[in-house]
């Protein structure tokens, strides 16, 4: 026999022993096992999923919010209303089998807005947001105060906190750089009027003009055109704010509590003023002072030991929720 041949015959014979073998019940027995213990896996797998999808449910208990509507309040005007939330329980499930753990900390919420938004209040002032929001603005109103400037930046930059500048548009005029240096920083940028005047005694076309004007100079200067507007010294009639309102697209801001600090008092006696007035919702007036300048530093680190986070005032007058720690 050649070795030829005798190949041949080894391919014929091998192949004739793995058909036999493939057919042999032990092999189709193992198959069949295979599919039974996927069929069982999958089985345990929908089940884990039901458990913790039950489990969801219950966690969802008291930790879940109805949303607060925006109301007008005989004492504070317009208040903002709250984002509520839910439970977002097919993707809080999807998040606890990728992380293969479960636990009400990684629960997935949803924000649900509140029936009534501060828009659909109308041409209202606007002194606080929301007593549920545990945010707080410590704004700054800027028609002189230079020497300040700086000092008062960094110390929000320490706190890597952003915050409200309201401009005189005549100062933005005299110093661009100094606006500039505000903007470049990261602070949100509102209106303060033109000359400083008392909003409540103009007519029509002189409160057209202060607006206008400022809101003119700080778009050419910053490129950004600013959507609260803060009356000077707080002076203002209903005729200021509908026209804000209505041809101007702003929001008139007001404030809570007041540091008064014009009046040169000690740093001493407006931390223990303002520390007392601190809660959630609160806006803070403030001006480039030595006394802000000295007192700043410390409100802030009192505010967020309050569990109080200090942010811009759109961000304090919004419905929505801050992020979790």
């Amino acid at each position: 026999m050649t070795n030829r041949t005798r190949r041949l015959l080894f391919i014929v014979i091998y192949g004739a022993a793995l058909i036999v073998l493939l057919n042999y019940q032990p092999i189709h027995h193992y198959i069949s096992t295979l599919k039974n213990v996927q069929i069982v896996n999958g089985d345990r797998n929908e089940n884990e999923k039901a458990r913790l999808r039950a489990q969801i449910e219950k966690w969802r208990e008291g930790r879940e919010e109805e949303p607060i509507d925006a109301v007008v309040d005989q004492t504070w005007k317009a208040i903002p209303g709250y984002n509520g939330r839910v439970v977002d329980v097919e993707e809080s499930l999807n998040k606890m089998l990728a992380a293969g753990v479960s636990s009400p900390d990684l629960l997935v919420y949803k924000e649900v807005p509140p029936a009534v938004s501060l828009e659909q209040l109308g041409a209202q002032p606007i002194y606080r947001g929301n007593p549920n929001k545990p945010a707080i603005s410590f704004m700054i109103n800027v028609a002189w105060g230079n020497e300040y400037l700086d000092s008062m930046l960094n110390t929000l930059d320490k706190h890597k906190v952003k915050t409200t500048f309201f401009l005189d548009g005549s100062w933005v005029k005299r110093y661009p750089e100094e606006a500039k240096k505000i903007m470049a920083r990261g602070h949100e940028i509102g209106n303060h009027a033109y000359s400083h005047p008392d909003m409540n005694t103009l007519g029509t076309q002189r409160i057209h003009q202060e607006i206008s004007r400022t809101q003119d100079v700080i778009f050419k200067t910053l490129e950004v055109k600013p959507s609260l507007f803060a009356p000077p010294s707080g002076a203002f009639n209903q005729r200021v704010v509908q026209i804000a309102h209505s041809s101007y697209q702003m929001k008139t801001i007001l404030w809570t509590a007041d540091t008064v600090d014009w009046q040169k008092p000690s740093p001493a006696s407006v931390i223990n003023k303002i520390s007392r007035k601190m809660e959630n919702g609160v806006l803070v007036l403030m001006h480039p002072t030595s006394t802000s300048e000295a007192s700043l530093d410390q409100l802030l680190t009192i505010a967020k030991k309050k569990g109080l986070q200090p942010t811009t005032v759109s961000e304090v007058i919004s419905s929505r929720r801050l992020p979790s720690p």
